[in-house]
Formats: C-alpha cells, structure tokens, sequence
C-alpha cells in the first residue's frame, strides 16, 4: 500500500485552500472529510478531487449525523438522535438514515460518520448529548440499527462511533483529553453494549479519543493497541475499518507521534489531521510495518467496493421536500410538568437563553401569529410567558450548561409570570437548570420542530415523547 493512502485530510469550505485539497488529492491521500459548503460547492469539490487523484477511487466522508442540514445551509436539519430517543420508533431511525444516505450520495458523499453509539448518562458532557439516542443501551442499539439500516438502504457507508464510548465524560475531546471514569463491568453492561450489538453492521468504527483507565490506564483509545487490536479487534471479533476520530483536535498533543501510534494500535485511516503535508512527509520517514499496511489497504479496499454498490439519485430528487421532521417532531416532542396552551386573542412574551449559534426563532414566533397569537415586544407584558432554551452541543466550546448570568435572567422573568412555560430546543439538562414549573422538551432547534411546538401549545395535537435520558 502507498503511504499517503493512509491519510484522509479535512476540507473546511471557506477556511482550506482548493489548490492544497488538490496537491493532496495528486500525492495520494485516501480520501478527505468535509466540513461545510453548498450543495454545489460539495458536488464540484468532490468532482474535482476524484479527477485529481491517480487512486481508483477516493472516498469522500462527512460528519452527517443530523443529516446535511447540520453543516449545509441549503439542506434541511434532520431530527436530532435525541429526539428520535424520545419518538422511540425504528420507522424515523431508519428513515433519517435513509434520507442523509441519498442526499449525501447525489452529491458525492460516500461515507456518513454516524451513527454516535455513546450514552447520554452525563448531563455535563459537552459534546455528546443530543447527539445520542438515550442513556439505555438497548435503545441506543435498536435506533441506531435502523438508522444503519437506513444509510445502507441509500447506499451510503456507515461509521459507528466514539468506541468504546464517550458518554460518561464531562470534557470535550476537541480541547482536551476526556477521561472516562467507568470501571470495567459498568463499560460492559453500558458503554460497550450498543457496539457489541452493532458490530456485525458497522462498516467501520471510528475509535474516540478518550482516556479509558480500566481498559488502558495510560493511553487514549485511539492510541490503544490494548484497546483497538486487543478489545475491538480480537476480544470482540471485528473484522472491518477502523477509523481514528479527526486527528486535529486538541487531546492528542504531537499530532505525528499520534497519528503513528494509531497506525501501529491497528487503525486502518488518520483521519482529518491539522497538517495533512508534515504528516505525510514524517510517515514517508519512519519505518511503518508492511503486515499493517497491507491490512490498512485491504480495509480500504473494501470500502471503495462497497461505496458503489447502490448508484446514487439525482440532487434535485433527494433534496424534494418531505413531511418526515414534522411527523418525527410530532412523536418526539415530550412534556415534563402542568401542561401549559395558548389560545387564539392571547399575548406572550418570549425570552430566548442559550442562543449561542443565533438561530432564528421566527419559525416558532409565526406559527404563534398564524394560530392567532400576539408576540409582544420585550418588556411589555403579557398573558404568558415563553422561554426559548437554545443551549446545544459545539464542538471546541467545552460547555453545554447555561451560565449563573442566563439563570438567574429567566429565573426573574419567570417570577413574574405565573402562567410561564420552558422550551427546550436541544439540551434537556440546560432547562432543567431552569426550575420551571412545565418543560416542553423537542430535543431540536430545526425550524419544524419549532413550529410544531407552537402547534402543540395552541392544542393542535398532544405530545406522544418521553424523556430518553434521567434529568
């Protein structure tokens, strides 16, 4: 196997030089993971680099977990995994699953890094939360089997992650190392159970970098050949890829020694690291054993096959508009206390906290006006009161909690209203934070999920959701 196929840079749109995404493209690499863009800048991109390349085939992956909408702004934001947790039916999972695997592959997408198999069991993980089916395991593992089912049904690659499990761990792997504190029976009746049962369907996995001292006291997983060959691999049986989560974030500390160690732990694919060129140039440098290059080809090997299997669909069909997120919202939505409705003549005020990302509340606020109800200016009074709880997971932010500041604003206003309602657009554990005497949870900020939330305070349906984690 050539080196460079070893490596799969990263592609910012709006950050990463074309022409160096090209040079790499001619040197070799395996593949690029891309982050951001149009639908048509991804479409010419990929076109570009696949003529560039002298592979066969490159593969072109992404990090659609809430399908494109989560970094594309011309592509609908897809239900969260939380929120399909709360639906808890395999149907949505494996119809999420199916409509991210066709719009990434129309536009030359063959690899979709999803889905997250971590637990949400810690209310301070920054990074994961939302991004998880529950804290239950066995829920965790029926919804993200359908949901792989799904992705493979349009024809996309499947990538199960952040082995062996990133969900008891208050750190963002982004900007530090994540210790995760779980002795090792709890890590088999919990952490581990969603890959067990998911193996024999996973195209690859992608090993997290995480501290895991009862599996490995000294290093991370993604460094581990304790943890990759000797747990994933031979104790646990798993044949195919292995993919190390993106090389670029803070955790590792000297990105080449890192991304050796991976190789030499039994990683197939260096995903993503900051300097794709110094990397290449230090592993043409150091001896790298044939028997785990060639497995690495192999792996990779199988991949490009399978890629191709199911042709893809043209763009402008698997972009048509669908019904899916409102009736997904419709199963999710979730109420915690006194249920709380508006009628048509009535005013509300509404308080946004969290809005860290300034997303837009208009899809809740018309659905309002359109049933009949006055949105007042802020200050002025009204009949009831509205919070808008935004707070969700980013990555490089390190916190998913609201501020004592935030708290202690909406705590006042909600004094002042006695007939007052908390709506938690992502993060469950954030308006919890809150006191609030009624929670209706949507576990998504996506502009259906709001609109179905006014639905539901103006008595258009009852929510059928319940809470896939502990608050």
């Amino acid at each position: 196997m050539k080196i460079n196929r070893l490596v799969h840079p990263g592609f910012w749109f709006g950050k990463t030089n074309p022409e160096d995404a090209l040079k790499l493209a001619r040197l070799g690499v395996g593949g690029f993971c891309l982050y951001g863009g149009t639908r048509k800048q991804v479409a010419e991109l990929i076109r570009a680099l696949r003529e560039a390349s002298p592979l066969k085939k490159i593969l072109i992956s992404a990090d659609y977990e809430d399908g494109l909408g989560r970094w594309l702004p011309d592509a609908e934001l897809l239900p969260s995994n939380l929120a399909l947790g709360a639906a808890n039916e395999e149907d949505l999972a494996f119809e999420k699953g199916f409509l991210t695997a066709c719009q990434a592959k129309s536009l030359g997408v063959d690899w979709v890094f999803a889905p997250v198999l971590d637990l949400a069991d810690c209310p301070q993980n920054p990074i994961v939360n939302t991004r998880s089916f529950g804290a239950d395991p066995q829920l965790v593992s029926r919804l993200a089997r359908a949901f792989i089912k799904g992705l493979a049904q349009g024809g996309a690659l499947n990538s199960i992650k952040h082995f062996p499990g990133h969900g008891n761990t208050s750190t963002d792997s982004h900007m530090a190392m994540p210790t995760v504190p779980s002795p090792a029976e709890h890590l088999q009746t919990h952490e581990l159970v969603p890959f067990k049962n998911l193996l024999p369907l996973a195209d690859s996995v992608m090993v997290g970098h995480l501290l895991v001292p009862a599996l490995d006291e000294e290093s991370p997983a993604s460094l581990s050949a304790k943890i990759v060959s000797g747990l994933l691999k031979t104790k646990l049986g798993y044949k195919g890829c292995v993919v190390t989560d993106a090389l670029c974030m803070k955790a590792l500390g000297d990105e080449k020694q890192a991304a050796l160690a991976a190789f030499l732990a039994g990683a197939h694919i260096l995903l993503v690291p900051e300097n794709p060129f110094e990397l290449l140039e230090f592993l043409h440098q150091v001896p790298l054993d044939k028997t785990l290059l060639a497995e690495a080809e192999h792996q990779q090997d199988s991949l490009c096959e399978r890629a191709d299997i199911i042709p893809a669909h043209p763009e402008e069909e698997t972009f048509q508009p669908t019904d899916f997120a409102t009736r997904a919202a419709q199963k999710a939505l979730t109420w915690l206390g006194p249920k709380v409705s508006l009628r048509p003549g009535q005013t509300v005020q509404v308080v946004e906290v969290g809005n860290d990302e300034n997303l837009s509340s208009e899809p809740f606020i018309n659905a309002l006006r359109q049933g009949g109800v006055t949105v007042v200016n802020p200050g002025e009074r009204a009949d009831k009161l509205v919070v808008l709880c935004w707070r969700r997971y980013q990555a490089f932010k390190g916190k998913i909690a609201l501020d004592p500041a935030e708290i202690n604003r909406v705590q006042t206003a909600l004094k002042q209203y006695p007939a007052h309602l908390v709506i938690a657009l992502a993060n469950p554990w954030a308006a919890k934070q809150l006191n609030a005497q009624s929670t209706l949870f949507t576990f998504s900020p996506a502009p259906s999920f709001q609109r179905t939330a006014a639905e539901c305070l103006l008595g258009k349906f009852e929510p059928q959701g319940h809470l896939p984690v502990t608050l």
